[in-house]
């Protein structure tokens, strides 16, 4: 059809024509193969950490009693590996950080979807966003100059200078500005109509956003909470300072108490490799908890997505 055109019609374009110079051609198809071989570099590395990190998972769970998983406390250099002691230390410090971030995370968010005027919010929010920009390190000494002496010690007479609660209140800052930014984010994409419809119907401006604005933003809120979640359980310096179980911990759910995460005893654990001495199966407790962080924090990821998925609103 293209040769008919061309013949009966001079000066027309050809297929040959629209398909560019042969040196553009082969410059797009070097371009896909750089691409190409970029994404596949990230498969590839990313398999190749969790093959290291499975292999030698199973080397140490081959290579230790399985009632040493469940002693008194994590002590790996003694042989003591209590991964209950890891688990619901991180739980607490998780929680703590939740109850922070949740309710003034979400606070600001409102603020600044629905009640901040484009100037105040302007202004806000990146004062706000610079929190995210602050090293866990400095949020870590702030646990221990200003959260234990001046908040902790005025509510719990018995609280020691290191604590999880102090950990947990400092990670739950860390998260705070991750927690906003994201659910400001879904509530602002709600489209203008329905909060218009509340209040052609009479609605507060409080009613429209706890009763329109909140469900519809519903499953961004969600993924905020999933992602501090996140967040949390992988902090590590803020906790491997404020906590101060170094060493290990014994298992315990005073939160006002030393205690230890499952990153923190990674971190206190292989600081140089000539600190990773002991019990022989020292060094390898590290993957081995290493590979239980990641398969819990995928597993809550992939659950969140679901259930995102899942009350996702389109409009």
């Amino acid at each position: 059809m293209a040769q008919a055109l061309s013949t009966d019609r001079p000066g027309a374009l050809t297929a040959a024509d629209l398909q560019g110079s042969a040196a553009k051609r082969r410059k797009e198809r070097l371009m896909r193969a750089l691409f190409q071989a970029m994404a596949w570099t990230s498969v590839i590395v990313t398999a190749l950490i969790i093959l290291s990190l499975l292999r030698e998972a199973i080397s140490f769970v081959a290579s230790v009693e399985l009632g040493s998983l469940f002693e008194i406390g994590w002590f790996p250099r003694r042989g003591l590996f209590d991964v209950r002691t890891l688990v619901v230390g991180t739980l607490l410090v998780t929680g703590i950080a939740m109850l922070v971030a949740v309710p003034l995370g979400l606070g600001a968010a409102v603020y600044l979807s629905e009640y901040a005027r484009p100037r105040v919010r302007r202004t806000i929010k990146p004062i706000l966003e610079i929190l995210a920009g602050i090293p866990s390190v400095v949020l870590g000494y702030f646990a221990l100059s200003f959260i234990t002496p001046q908040l902790l010690t005025r509510l719990v007479s018995d609280v020691t200078y290191f604590n999880l609660a102090a950990a947990g209140v400092a990670v739950g800052i860390l998260t705070l500005p991750l927690v906003a930014s994201v659910a400001e984010d879904a509530m602002r994409a709600v489209p203008a109509s329905l909060r218009e419809a509340a209040y052609g119907l009479g609605s507060r401006k409080v009613t429209a956003v706890t009763k329109v604005v909140f469900p519809a933003a519903i499953s961004g809120i969600v993924a905020a909470m999933v992602i501090g979640v996140s967040r949390a359980f992988g902090e590590t310096m803020v906790v491997a300072i404020a906590s101060g179980a170094t060493g290990g911990s014994l298992f315990s759910l005073d939160v006002f108490k030393p205690g230890q995460t499952m990153t923190a005893a990674m971190a206190a654990l292989g600081v140089g490799t000539d600190q990773v001495k002991g019990a022989d199966n020292a060094f390898q407790s590290l993957f081995f908890i290493g590979t239980l962080l990641f398969v819990i924090t995928l597993s809550l990821n992939m659950v969140g997505d679901r259930f995102v998925r899942r009350i996702r609103e389109k409009y």
